[in-house]
This record gives structure tokens, sequence and C-alpha cells, in this order.
């Protein structure tokens, strides 16, 4: 009887100790985390801003409301072009960027964002995540305190808003463009003066004639900034950007005091930020470009002996630079690798299926 009344009250013990344990364990298991992010974006430029939003709202759904990440515009906690600082040295948590703004540090960072004629968003993907590009990226941003995570793609973007028309090589000396600091140093090969500029900066400079042209992303955000109104005409394709590949950047010593399935949600969010953002743009892109040629817009193809010879001061280029870096020559021959693998595959399948769907009459 005793045993039997020991065992009762041992049991019953037993259970309400579980209980008394099992919400400390929980809690231990699911902290309450708010982090910082400071994107290189305006808010104004919503398709890609919004990849950092993006990031913490799955964030936070998935980890009901415990781990919480808010995105602040560029300049409102970290200047736009040193969001990549304000997570080394730990102003910020997070951060959302283009690792080409870093050209000047190193030019391998250039990378994990853009090179000229580099990938495009499906080969970069795919370099990403089932070629070498994330490990090779990862052990780049290490010695930078950075855990980079891939975060939206923006598409092939265009060649930019210009006072003059571009028919030959020549027409580009003296040209003062905005443009990213990678390209910006193929086109000086070609007399160009580059400028790197942030985004919310570059219409007052090209409305006041500081430079002569400008670049930003693609119609619906060239829309956005007005560009048509002072500079008509419109060149394609941005060459230096075959994709834009965003990039969420994470605080080392932040993310290893993440939970393991913290860090799981988090990359799991930027995977769908990623989606979000190249949804987004393939389906605002066509109607922007609409209305800028009804506005007034002169689309035009950058002249074929062009595009030449910016790619043979690119192939140069790269060879200067992988000279002066091993770290660079391994990713540029990974990527070059990647890009020519792939380029005869979407010229069979992609390239000849877009080619031909591009004669086709409308509703047909």
């Amino acid at each position: 009887m005793q045993r039997r009344s020991f065992l009762k009250k041992a049991t019953l013990g037993a259970a309400a100790g579980g209980a008394t344990l099992a919400a400390p364990a929980i809690a231990q298991d699911t902290p309450a985390i708010a982090w910082r992010l400071a994107s290189s974006f305006p808010r104004s430029a919503d398709a890609i801003y919004s990849g950092g939003e993006s990031v913490g709202k799955y964030v936070s759904e998935a980890t009901n409301g415990k781990f919480t990440i808010r995105t602040f515009p560029a300049g409102e906690i970290v200047p736009a072009l040193q969001v990549l600082d304000g997570v080394q040295n730990g102003t910020v948590e997070a951060g959302h960027s283009a690792s080409y703004y870093y050209y000047g540090k190193d030019p391998v960072l250039s990378f994990d964002a853009a090179v000229p004629f580099g990938l495009n968003t499906r080969q970069m993907n795919a370099w990403m995540r089932h070629g070498d590009g994330l490990s090779l990226m990862r052990e780049v941003f290490k010695s930078y305190n950075i855990v980079n995570f891939p975060c939206g793609y923006s598409g092939t973007q265009m060649g930019g808003w210009f006072r003059k028309e571009i028919k030959s090589v020549d027409d580009l000396k003296g040209l003062k463009f905005r443009v990213s600091a990678f390209a910006g140093a193929v086109l000086s090969r070609l007399g160009v003066v580059p400028q790197q500029i942030a985004g919310g900066d570059i219409y007052p400079a090209l409305e006041k004639g500081t430079i002569d042209a400008a670049e930003w992303i693609g119609p619906y955000d060239d829309e956005k900034l007005g560009f048509n109104k002072v500079a008509p005409h419109y060149y394609f394709p941005g060459w230096w950007e075959g994709t834009l590949q965003v990039s969420l950047y994470v605080n080392q010593e932040a993310y290893n005091k993440l939970p393991k399935h913290y860090q799981a949600v988090l990359a799991q969010a930027c995977a769908a930020a990623t989606n979000d953002m190249i949804a987004k743009y393939d389906a605002e892109n066509p109607a922007a470009l609409r209305r800028l040629i009804a506005g007034g817009a002169q689309l035009k193809p950058f002249p074929k002996s062009v595009l030449d010879a910016c790619y043979a001061e690119s192939v140069k280029l790269y060879d200067e630079l992988s000279g002066k870096s091993p770290m660079f020559k391994k990713v540029y021959e990974s990527m070059r690798d990647f890009r020519d693998n792939e380029l005869p595959w979407f010229r069979v399948a992609e390239g000849s299926y877009d080619s031909y769907m591009g004669t086709i009459k409308r509703g047909k």
C-alpha cells in the first residue's frame, strides 16, 4: 500500500515537475531575439528594398514573433554604401546590400552581386546553390566577420539612360556615367569617367548635368526615379549585370548566437524573399517599359562594336586582377567555367524558345 502510494505521488510529482520544466526548456529553445537590418536601398525602390522586409516577415511568422528583424532604409542607420561595414563591426546585426558596392575593398566581393559579362539569374542561382558560388563567397566574407545569404535577384538589368546617343566606342570618351564600380573599371579603359552614386542621389545628379548618363536597375525602378525626363535614350542590355544578386549580410557573432533552427529559418526566409523579388521584377518590368516608351523613352540596343570592345576590356581586367589576387582568380575561374558550361544549354533551350516566342502575334 505504501509502495503504491509512493508511486502514485512520484508519478504525479513527475508530471507536475515535467510541466514545470517544460516551459523554461521551450523558452530556451525559442528565445526572443530582435535584430536591426540596414538596407542599401531607399524605401521608394520597393521591389529591391522589399527583400529585407520579406526576410523579417518570414522569420517572424516562422518563430511566432520570437525572432524579429526590423528593416531600415538606406541612410537611416547606416549610409547606403557602408552597410557591409555596419554589419562587420556590429552596428547592426544584419544588412541587405549589393556586394559590388564594395569593389574598392576587394574586387572579389563583386562576384556575390554581379560582374561584367557574368551570369544571368538562373545561372547565378545555380552557381550559388549547386556550384561553388556560395562556398567560395562564404570563404571571402569570413574575413569580414559576415555570413552571407543570396537574398534576391533583379534579372538582367538595363544599360541606362543617356543624354546623347551611343553609336560607337568614341561616343563613350569623356562620358560621366553613374555605374557600378566594376563596370566603371572596364568602361574607364574606354574613356568613360565612372561615378558611383547611391540610388536616391542619381536623379538630381542627372538633372543638374553633374553626370551625362546613369544606370540603376530596370524599367520598374527607373520609372519611379523619373530618369526618362532628363535623359531620353534608354540602352540595353546592362552587360555588367546579367543579373544582380542582392545579399543578406549577418554579423558572425550574432549568427552564432542563434539557435540552430533559427539559423535554418533565416536561410529559408532568404530563399523565399529571393523568389518574391524575381517574381516582382518579372511581373512589373514589362508594363513599366511600355509606359516609359509611351512617355517618350527611346529604347535602343548598344551597338555590337561597343559590346565587343567592352567584353575585350573586361577579359583583360579579369586577367589583371587574377594576377594580383589568388582568391580573385579562384572565384573568377569558377564563375567563368560555370557560365561557359551553361551557355550552350541556355542557347539550345531557353534562347531558342524565347526567340521564337518573340515572333508570334500577341493573343494568338
